[in-house]
């Protein structure tokens, strides 16, 4: 089984990963990292890289085959990715939301902490907010122009989640009830 997680900015990708990863010893894969790896490698940030994403296909283009590769050779794993739905159409398909104040908070507090190496240091959970519209915006001009997909649209996804109000365990539980046997 091959599980592609997918949400916006904050619903809790990674952790929800993580957790299932280890809860279900799977090897779990993260494109958000991958791409934070080539926003660093370049001295900017994710969104920096994001814009640049606009007009030059290169920065999708690479994490996108290496999806699609995985989806070929490997099996039971978990990709995390906002169009690994897209690349790895056999999946279990899982769409993590979040209130666009809980995401801002979320992203704040892991600014403050240090934990986002990619991003900038944020001043404010309103500056968050304000960045989180930017990287919705970019993500979906780029997917619609490159793929022709809405990433947001819910009928994509086996499982929809609204994690605002619910701890990283209840999540879990949720997907593993959901999960085809």
């Amino acid at each position: 089984m091959i599980i592609t997680l997918t949400g916006v900015p904050g619903a809790g990708k990674s952790t929800i990963a993580s957790m299932l990863s280890k809860k279900l010893n799977m090897p779990w894969y993260s494109i958000g990292d991958l791409r934070g790896k080539m926003a660093d490698e370049k001295g900017i940030t994710i969104d920096e890289l994001n814009t640049i994403g606009e007009t030059q296909p290169f920065t999708d283009n690479e994490v996108d085959a290496y999806q699609e590769k995985l989806g070929r050779e490997q099996d039971n794993f978990i990709l995390d990715g906002r169009l690994s739905w897209h690349f790895v159409p056999q999946s279990f398909k899982i769409f993590l939301d979040v209130d666009e104040d809980e995401a801002a908070r979320r992203i704040f507090e892991a600014s403050k902490q240090g934990l986002r190496k990619d991003e900038k240091p944020y001043q404010s959970a309103q500056e968050v907010k304000e960045s989180i519209r930017a990287r919705l915006a970019s993500d979906q001009k780029r997917y619609k122009q490159y793929y022709d997909v809405d990433y947001l649209d819910r009928t994509n996804y086996d499982l929809v989640i609204d994690t605002t109000l619910l701890d990283p365990d209840q999540i879990i539980a949720q997907i593993l009830q959901s999960l085809p046997s």
